[in-house]
């Protein structure tokens, strides 16, 4: 198990903050899940805004490395999204949680290793496209206003989205 060290957490921290000009939010939490598997580290990125998450993974054989590219990707993703994301946020104090693991511990492949409870967040199939890609998902579950239901969106082998209405 490698241990995360203050100066990591603060080069992370840092690295992160730069994405506050982008966040209206006033309290922000991050949370980083670094995981070792091996020679290669991953480390999974997810900050809950009060409208969207936003989700970034990244794979590589430095910390350092690892923590810049992701930051790229989150700024890469809320750039792309910029106009919608302007409506929403824009300034904020971030705080962080970090989190480590060595991935050789889990063991049974098949075992449901992790149950979430969100709350369904009405809105429309766009904004759930929207949502789905700023967490970097497949499938995104939200209450659909436009068919008064709850949906699922999912993204399709052939690159387009399709919805699952749940009546």
């Amino acid at each position: 198990k490698l241990e995360i060290t203050d100066a990591m957490k603060s080069y992370a921290k840092e690295k992160l903050e730069r994405l506050s000009k982008y966040v209206k939010d006033s309290d922000v939490n991050a949370n980083l899940l670094f995981k070792i598997n091996g020679i290669k580290q991953k480390l999974e990125v997810t900050i809950p805004l009060k409208n969207f998450t936003l989700r970034v993974e990244e794979v590589g054989d430095d910390f350092y490395a690892v923590v810049d590219t992701a930051v790229d990707k989150l700024e890469r993703q809320i750039r792309k999204n910029k106009t919608r994301l302007e409506n929403k946020q824009v300034k904020s104090k971030v705080d962080f949680d970090f989190m480590s693991f060595d991935e050789k511990d889990e063991e049974n492949a098949n075992k449901i290793v992790r149950r979430k409870q969100v709350e369904l967040k009405p809105m429309d199939e766009e904004e759930a496209i929207l949502q789905m890609e700023l967490i970097n998902h497949d499938f995104f579950g939200f209450k659909n206003v436009e068919e008064d239901c709850v949906s699922i969106v999912y993204k399709r082998k052939d690159g387009h989205y399709g919805i699952i209405n749940l009546k």
